[in-house]
Parts: C-alpha cells; structure tokens; sequence
C-alpha cells in the first residue's frame, strides 16, 4: 500500500478512536469506561488501537489535547466576530451559556479529568493545566482590549460558571456571570 494511502487511513483512524473515547470519556467518565468499550465504539482492533496510543492514559491526553482546539477554537469564533471591546468579553458568556444548553453538556472535560486522576497521572494534569492556561490567555487578551484590568475576575466567574453549570445541569450561571461582568465592565444589564 502506498504510504499516502497508509498515512491516510491512520489519520481517520486516529480521528475515529479519538470521537469514540471523547464520546464516552465525556458521557460516562473516563475511568468508567473500559478499553473494550472504546474498540467497539471505534470499530478499531485492540492491537491498532494500542499502536496508536501505548496506554489508556496516552489517549486520555490525546483527546484533551484534540478538544481544547476545537473548543476554544469554538469559543474564539464566536466572541471575535464582536467588534466592541466590552461586549466581546460578554460574548464569552453568551457562547458558554449556548454550551451549556446543549444536549448532554457534561460539564468542563478538563475538571472531571483532573477529578478522575488527580495528581495521579502527571500527563493529564499537565493537560489539564495546559488548558487552564490557554484559556486564561484567550480571556486575558479579550479583557485586555477593554482597557481595564479585570482578567482575574472575568476568568473566575467563567471558570465558576462552567463547574456550577456542570453540577447543576442548568445554563442560568452564565447568565449570572454575564451580569457579574457587565458590572465590572461598566456596562448596563440587559436583565434577564
């Protein structure tokens, strides 16, 4: 076979037992499902399966690593397409308030990981804290542009927002948050 070809079918390969453990991992925890859940739910084999990934764990950090692209590449789409400094940072809590309203929002997949394995696997926290960080940066650029120095407070109300949302299965915290922000921000409520 040619080695475009193989390359090819390793990269869809790859992409398929990654959307069958994200699936799963996000629905049913990530220590609740067993490798052989994952090899049915991908239609890959066990031995191609481990080619790709040595360990359970390898494919833990993989699909995190896969879901923060796409996610804040979610979020950046949405609040850039705003022109306005201040409602840009609105924006945040206007595309994590859709987020959580859809169905089966899990809540945060980096907070159930790090609550799954803890310190116990150096290579999740470390994605884990990878995520933090980015997302810290992407919402310290957009409050930057404001001109005023709240980056702390509109990270925290996210971050709070996403684990309350999470627990409580309801997308009233990133209203609220919304309106915490608007205040820090000067900016009139839309009251809800």
């Amino acid at each position: 076979m040619p080695a475009a070809v193989t390359d090819e079918r390793n990269r869809v390969d790859r992409e398929l037992l990654l959307d069958a453990a994200e699936k799963l991992f996000y629905e049913n925890g990530i220590q609740a499902v067993g490798m052989d859940q994952v090899r049915a739910a991908s239609g890959l084999s066990l031995k191609r399966i481990y080619r790709f990934f040595e360990a359970k764990e390898d494919l833990v950090v993989a699909m995190l690593r896969r879901r923060d692209g796409r996610w804040r590449g979610s979020l950046a789409d949405r609040v850039e397409r705003v022109t306005d400094p201040r409602e840009r940072v609105l924006a945040i809590f206007d595309w994590l308030a859709d987020w959580f309203a859809e169905p089966g929002f899990r809540g945060c997949a980096w907070i159930n990981a790090h609550g799954e394995f803890g310190p116990s696997s150096e290579a999740v926290l470390a994605e884990v804290r990878a995520h933090k960080r980015a997302f810290h940066e992407q919402v310290d650029a957009w409050v930057r542009a404001t001109g005023l120095r709240v980056t702390e407070p509109v990270y925290l109300l996210a971050e709070g927002a996403i684990v309350t949302a999470g627990i409580s299965g309801d997308p009233a915290p990133a209203h609220q948050a919304r309106d915490a922000v608007a205040a820090l921000l000067g900016i009139t409520s839309r009251g809800r």
